[in-house]
């Protein structure tokens, strides 16, 4: 409406300055002008993306209304044209407009359009754009994405722009994770993605929202500190914000596949309840190309694809929130996990030094058995208009068991074979919780923040080696010496990790404020180690050389001031940022302590053209302290081939962050593109030193040593570009990546640069030309380049081409076929390993009701027995490709059934309850 009043007085104003006599307006030079005016409704709502023809004389210019219904034409040579506006479910209509010519720029009335009654059985008429960008918030309308009924959110979020949905349900936007899901504001089934997103049908949604969450602190105060998190949040239709839904699931399949999943909620506008319970046999972890190309990379390795083995899982999920009243509310979550996995992985590994290079040849046999116990629960509490209390406790109980048998033959620099069991044991009880108040003034904008949290955790791991290493002499079979190891270590480790935070904010104006920010961190870490000799008779005889008991503390203080200025287009902050730090430890007759001192800039900076067109760039910085294995001066032989020897004279490291992105929408081209830059430098990164020295038995072995060095950066650049044609029947997708890491390392006490170069181009179009056929391919190509001073190593570069298919066809009667292919073309790995798998998935299903949404389904999956991705990590030293035992080909039958009726829209005392940005309802 802004715009309406905007134009409306520009209008009269020149109108009234046509009157005067003598105007300044008078000028016959003039030979071109300049058009604009905007386009409205019969409700004189803006009008985007429609269509307007200018003629005069045999010329034309055209044009479309911007996303506040604006237009603008440059360059007319004639004050007299005609002047035709068509917009979809509107009568198109036709002005001849005679204007003053005496001055250069024309602001005509407002359009007028109205509705085409012939046309409103076929469309609904809403000009609002599909994306629109807010402060820390894309925000997607639902109702603009086509999908089929029955459909999830997770086929919802594959048609929007800048989503990647895997197969798994995990979700990344422009790149980036997605790491908590959330309905009308709030956690759901705990903030579980997949389960959220794959469970959830889509007709309820009337927004998806991507939130760059700084915490709640920041949430209530708006002092941002620190990098964000993604989290999707879900907005429910307002007459799909009451109501139940269960989703039953059945499955039984060859090789002893099974699954089954029970899917529950209920929504009462704030009040949620959420089961999810699944219960599966089935294989962990099927390569999926289409999604590996987006796994963020780490500073420490680069991971190029997923492997797995077979998993036995129980997954049941409960969680309950709700507005007791205008002042309580509450969210309570509990999960129980337990996952048995079965794996046989098969490794080729390069080893570098600068004395030369291991080869190594691993075959690994993994049975692993997690339990995993989580509580969560949330209490808010608006003590009144000025005071507000959160408090959220949590638990957590993790139990952990495995065996691994391992074998590995080493040639080359080091010739030895090696044999092992290990048995390991762990429980790790975790406790903590954040208790926040805040205090508002009568001043509007003057804010006062406390928070409180504690988190403590007990690990205790117990864990049984039993290892035969032989040695060869050279490069020939004949075997000099065979030595065995068989120990017990018991470790115990108890961290302590306390924040206190507070926060003030004082306004100078209606657009500046003066913000403060105080926070102390205190970390410590008490641990133990006992390590003992396994003699005959299972007798263990302990070694006080390898045993440890090693204490320290990290001590961080932040003191931030910082001034706000917030302007309609643009908003910027800019402080200092003062970060005392203090590093302690004792044990095994040593200690450490060391101070430092960090003075870092805070610079935010935003630019919002409009709600389509945002510019943002940011600033931070924060220390890291080294870990236990990292400080502890005694040797630690768990490995007995690289034995690690800590360094109490460590200091923390600390990085330096710059994020900027660009996003930009054009509602009525249906076309987005987004840019998005990361770059990081770590000062005094704690590195590893690795040394060959040599052993008992005039062999070699690795000690690791630990340093600090400078040098350490990364940088990312992702761009996406997405364009919707026809009604959004087609939908086309092409983003990409270039990064670069830089990492330092020691060998042999010379200094090893590593750089890691990655560029990955896709295209990922989804057609869906009838309502019975969807095709979806996807095209990527993925280059890793990787150089290393060290010059015994090798020089990587590694191309894989993917081209996925996916799609479904639609049959008459209820039946549906699905298809999903995959086939990957890959160089630049040994050519013993070197596998361009074609992986094949299909299925068939018939519905029997719509009703009840009963459907019977049967599968077949990896039919080609293909699927055989090799797992490449990187460091900065190695090179490790991996192939797991999949067992992917089996088949299954399935039964569903998808229950749900929504009853209507939350009302209090006979009206609607309004709503807040994020969906959730506000009762008066």
């Amino acid at each position: 409406m802004r715009w309406v009043f905007l134009l409306l007085f520009a209008t009269s104003v020149d109108k009234l300055i046509a009157q005067i006599p003598q105007a300044a307006s008078l000028n016959p030079l003039i030979t071109s002008w300049e058009v604009s005016g905007i386009v409205l409704d019969s409700a004189r709502n803006s009008v985007p993306g429609a269509t307007l023809i200018l003629k005069y004389n045999t010329d034309s210019l055209s044009t479309s209304t911007n996303e506040d219904g604006i237009f603008v034409f440059k360059g007319v040579k004639s004050a007299t044209f005609y002047l035709t506006v068509n917009s979809l479910g509107y009568k198109p209509i036709t002005y001849h407009l005679l204007n003053d010519d005496r001055a250069s720029k024309i602001i005509l009335d407002p359009v007028m359009l109205v509705p085409d009654s012939r046309m409103l059985a076929q469309v609904t008429i809403d000009g609002t754009p599909n994306i629109t960008y807010k402060t820390d918030t894309i925000e997607y309308r639902a109702s603009g994405y086509q999908v089929r009924e029955f459909a999830t959110v997770d086929e919802l979020l594959k048609k929007m722009e800048g989503m990647q949905v895997s197969r798994d349900g995990t979700l990344t936007h422009q790149g980036e994770l997605i790491t908590k899901a959330r309905l009308n504001g709030r956690d759901f089934l705990g903030g579980d993605v997949s389960s959220t997103i794959k469970n959830l049908p889509a007709e309820i949604v009337e927004k998806v929202q991507i939130v760059n969450d700084y915490g709640d602190q920041v949430a209530r105060t708006g002092i941002k500190e620190g990098e964000p998190k993604k989290i999707l949040n879900l907005t429910t239709k307002v007459d799909r914000s009451i109501g139940n839904m269960a989703r039953i699931n059945t499955g039984a399949g060859n090789n002893e596949r099974y699954e089954g999943q029970l899917f529950g909620t209920r929504i009462n506008a704030n009040e949620t309840i959420g089961l999810n319970a699944n219960l599966s046999n089935t294989v962990n972890g099927i390569a999926n190309p289409e999604f590996n190309s987006n796994k963020p990379i780490s500073n420490n390795a680069m991971n190029l694809a997923n492997s797995g083995g077979t998993t036995q899982t129980l997954n049941p999920t409960f969680s309950y929130s709700n507005t007791l009243n205008e002042k309580i509310y509450i969210n309570l979550s509990y999960s129980y996990n337990n996952s048995q996995i079965n794996s046989i992985n098969k490794t080729d590994l390069q080893q570098f030094s600068t004395l030369g290079t291991t080869f190594s040849k691993n075959e690994e046999n993994q049975n692993i058995n997690n339990k995993i116990h989580s509580f969560t629960s949330l209490f808010e509490y608006e003590i009144n208009k000025a005071n507000f209390l959160r408090i959220s406790p949590k638990l957590t109980y993790h139990t952990s068991s495995s065996d691994n048998n391992l074998s590995s033959m080493q040639s080359g620099l080091i010739h030895q074979n090696q044999y092992g069991l290990n048995k390991n044991n762990s429980t790790v009880p975790d406790i903590g919780g954040v208790l926040f108040y805040q205090h508002i003034f009568n001043k509007l904008g003057r804010n006062f923040t406390v928070q409180l949290s504690s988190d403590i955790s007990n690990q205790n791991n117990d864990t049984e080696q039993n290892t035969r290493v032989t040695y060869f002499e050279n490069d020939s079979d004949l075997i000099l010496k065979d030595s065995l190891i068989h120990q017990q270590i018991n470790n115990e480790n108890q961290i302590n990790n306390y924040r206190a935070s507070t926060t003030y904010s004082e306004p100078l104006s209606t657009k500046s404020k003066l913000q403060f920010n105080g926070q102390i961190n205190y970390r410590s870490y008490d641990n133990s180690k006992i390590t003992s000799d396994i003699i005959s008779g299972n007798i263990s005889n302990p070694i006080d050389s390898l045993s440890n008991s090693y204490n320290y503390s990290f001590i961080e203080t932040r003191l931030a001031l910082n001034y706000l200025f917030t302007e309609r287009k643009y908003n910027f902050s800019l402080g200092v940022n003062a970060i005392p730090t203090v590093l302690e430890g004792t044990g095994a007759n040593h200690s450490t302590h060391k101070t430092n001192f960090n003075l870092i800039p805070i610079a935010r900076f935003q630019y919002q053209w409009s709600n389509q067109h945002l510019f943002q760039i940011n600033y931070s910085g924060s220390p890291i302290e080294p870990n236990f294995n990292q400080l502890q001066p005694v040797r630690d032989v768990s490995n007995p081939q690289n034995s690690i020897i800590g360094n109490p004279d460590l200091k923390p490291s600390f990085t330096h962050t710059i994020n900027a992105n660009y996003n930009r929408y054009i509602a009525n081209s249906q076309f987005a593109y987004s840019v998005r830059l990361n770059t990081t430098f770590i000062n005094d990164q704690v590195v590893r030193n690795l040394l060959l020295i040599e052993d008992a038995y005039n062999s070699l072995k690795y000690e690791t040593h630990f340093l600090n060095l400078d040098g350490d950066y990364s940088f990312n650049a992702n761009y996406s570009l997405s364009k919707q044609f026809s009604s959004r029947k087609y939908y086309f997708a092409l983003d990409g990546l270039i990064s670069n890491m830089h990492s330092i390392s020691m060998s042999n006490n010379l200094k090893n640069t590593t750089s890691i170069w990655r560029y990955i181009e896709r295209f990922g179009p989804r057609m869906q030309p009838t309502d019975w056929l969807e095709i979806n391919p996807y095209l990527s190509y993925d280059v890793i380049k990787s150089t290393n001073s060290i010059p015994s190593s090798s020089d990587i570069n590694t191309q894989t081409f993917a081209f996925n298919i996916d799609g479904n066809i639609y049959l008459p009667k209820g039946f549906h076929f699905g298809y999903y292919a995959s086939k990957n073309y890959r160089s630049g790995i040994g050519t013993n390993i070197t596998k361009n798998p074609f992986v094949l998935n299909t299925y068939l299903e018939k519905r029997f009701s719509n009703k009840i949404g009963a459907t019977l389904r049967l599968e077949a999956f990896d039919i080609f027995n293909q699927n055989n991705f090799i797992n490449r990590i990187i460091t900065e030293n190695s090179i490790i490709d991996t192939q797991t035992n999949t067992l992917s080909r089996y088949f299954m039958i399935t039964f569903g059934m998808n229950l749900q009726k929504w009853s209507g829209t939350p009302q209090q005392n006979g009206q609607p309850l309004p709503r807040r940005g994020d969906g959730s309802f506000i009762r008066q």
